[in-house]
């Protein structure tokens, strides 16, 4: 029997992820030990094993078959464009993708002139104003703090996740528009989801009961 590969994100997704699991029977030893250098963790009983990588990178692991199934949040899989099957909603990790700035900026962002939008989510960004706002802005990529940019005068409004709103208040900024909702999701690679269709959809629907109960 070959491997199912699971990719996790790594950090506070993928705590939460090997509880689920573990909850409906499939456990991997080591995977939650913070101090481990281990890369692979196998379960050889039920021929799983599960590798943790940055949330970015989960898509791509799983658009080219390295893994056979990702955990990852909904901005990343939005943000990558891969070719791979949304599959289930875990419903945690949940936060929002939204337009945020100053009250001042609302009046720019609403009469249509080309505004600057920092973010660290430029294919998010793009899509949301050429598409369904229908808006020219230039997008300026950021890898830091991104409320820095309409403090500092370099954009208007930034697109950015928000989970409580604290850092924005604290900044003097609000949300001004909401993009998406976003939470974790399990992406599948599509050519596994012909040749292993039975066990996976077995886990998948193993996870939904487990997430109902």
């Amino acid at each position: 029997m070959r491997y199912l590969t699971i990719a996790l994100t790594k950090g506070r997704l993928a705590k939460k992820t090997l509880d689920l699991f573990r909850k409906v029977g499939i456990a991997a030893d080591g995977a939650d030990d913070k101090d481990t250098r281990k890369l692979i963790f196998t379960n050889e009983e039920l021929g799983v094993r599960f590798f943790l990588a940055k949330g970015p990178d989960v898509p791509t692991y799983v658009a080219y078959g390295a893994a056979d199934i990702g955990i990852v949040g909904r901005d990343t899989i939005l943000e990558e464009g891969r070719q791979i099957y949304e599959v289930l909603d875990l419903g945690y990790g949940k936060c929002r993708m939204c337009i945020c700035g100053p009250e001042s900026a609302r009046e720019k962002l609403n009469s249509g002139e080309q505004i600057r939008v920092a973010t660290k989510y430029p294919n998010i960004a793009k899509e949301y104003f050429l598409n369904r706002r229908h808006q020219t802005v230039e997008i300026i990529k950021l890898n830091g703090s991104i409320e820095l940019a309409p403090i500092v005068g370099l954009s208007e409004v930034i697109c950015d996740i928000v989970e409580t709103g604290t850092t924005l208040r604290e900044n003097g900024l609000t949300v001004l528009e909401e993009v998406c909702p976003l939470s974790a999701r399990v992406v599948v690679n599509q050519v596994s989801m012909k040749m292993e269709n039975e066990r996976i959809t077995a886990l998948i629907t193993s996870l939904k009961n487990a997430l109902n109960e």
